[in-house]
């Protein structure tokens, strides 16, 4: 039996955000269950587990326009965690980063940067499993 969308955008969430994503559907659970459903499901369900592009490219497409929008970074920061946490470099998320400079402009980057800088110093921070 085939996995519903939100079946399966719960799998996808768990390879991306691994733990992190429960903190977002926790901090909705009173003020909108409905809206975190939703997100699931045609966000992980439905785009990231579409078979055009891996983890590490959506990923990669999804810090470079988070970067670009310059004023989202929690969420911006957990997927940069994402992107380590399916793969990426720190050097290949520092220069997807800086590649936004050009398009986006420098005060975008740089605090994307800066929030790339606090995103791998928690990780250098955590403990070992």
């Amino acid at each position: 039996m085939a996995k519903d969308r939100y079946e399966l955008g719960l799998e996808m969430v768990g390879k991306v955000n691994g733990p992190g994503s429960r903190a977002i559907k926790d901090a909705l659970a009173e003020t909108a269950p409905d809206f975190y459903r939703w997100m699931i499901e045609s966000s992980y369900g439905g785009l990231f587990a579409r078979p055009g592009l891996g983890l590490r490219e959506r990923e990669i497409a999804t810090i470079a326009a988070l970067t670009a929008m310059g004023d989202v970074r929690p969420q911006l920061e957990a997927h940069i965690q994402g992107g380590l946490n399916v793969g990426l470099s720190r050097e290949e998320i520092v220069e997807v980063i800086m590649q936004m400079a050009i398009y986006a402009g420098v005060p975008k980057a740089l605090n994307a940067l800066l929030s790339a800088r606090d995103v791998f110093a928690r990780q250098e921070s955590a403990p070992s499993p």
